[in-house]
């Protein structure tokens, strides 16, 4: 699992990277691009995030006591809160369709960076869409586990696959703690000062 998971930093470092060496180039359009995207749904996001990390660390720690119906329970509960963030995420993409700030041949933007802002969405819908399409495969993947958890396959001897699958949980999660403040943030505190 630690393995999959370098290779998953490796495959988001190259966006990340993007990123960065856009951001250097066009400083001005990524505060532009930024003030576009709504703190208050991404630090939502964010609180549910985190919240679905501990109910994952939970289901982790109720599998290692051999407690398999604590250990569904926390598990649906991560799966939810996974749901609640993506749908969010839904209604923050359905803003940026019906505003025309969807990268493409319908893309509008009034202001002198257009273009450049346009990069930034392009990133912006790349990132947080990989993003979640690993929180898609984490739903598929964290059933499973509930699955076997209820039909009780885990003890106090052997319960890995939970704690992989808490693992591939934490590392999306990690993933959202680093986009929230690069695409939602870092630009928003230089507008302030």
């Amino acid at each position: 699992m630690w393995l999959f998971l370098v290779t998953e930093i490796m495959f988001f470092g190259g966006l990340f990277m993007a990123y960065l060496l856009y951001r250097v180039w066009y400083p001005e359009a990524w505060a532009e691009g930024s003030l576009e995207l709504d703190v208050v749904l991404g630090g939502v996001n964010t609180v549910v995030l985190i919240g679905s990390s501990l109910t994952m660390a939970l289901a982790v720690r109720a599998a290692q006591k051999g407690l398999p119906r604590a250990t569904v329970n926390w598990l649906l509960a991560t799966v939810s809160l996974g749901g609640v963030f993506l749908v969010i995420k839904g209604f923050e993409y359905a803003h940026k369709f019906h505003a025309h700030h969807v990268p493409g041949p319908n893309f509008v933007f009034e202001g002198p960076h257009a273009k450049q802002v346009e990069i930034f969405l392009s990133l912006y819908f790349a990132m947080t869409g990989l993003h979640a399409l690993h929180m898609v495969i984490g739903f598929g993947l964290l059933s499973v586990i509930a699955w076997m958890a209820y039909r009780r396959r885990f003890s106090p001897e052997w319960y890995a696959p939970v704690e992989m699958a808490g693992l591939y949980w934490h590392f999306v999660d990690i993933v959202w703690i680093f986009l929230f403040p690069l695409l939602y943030l870092v630009d928003r505190a230089h507008q302030s000062s």
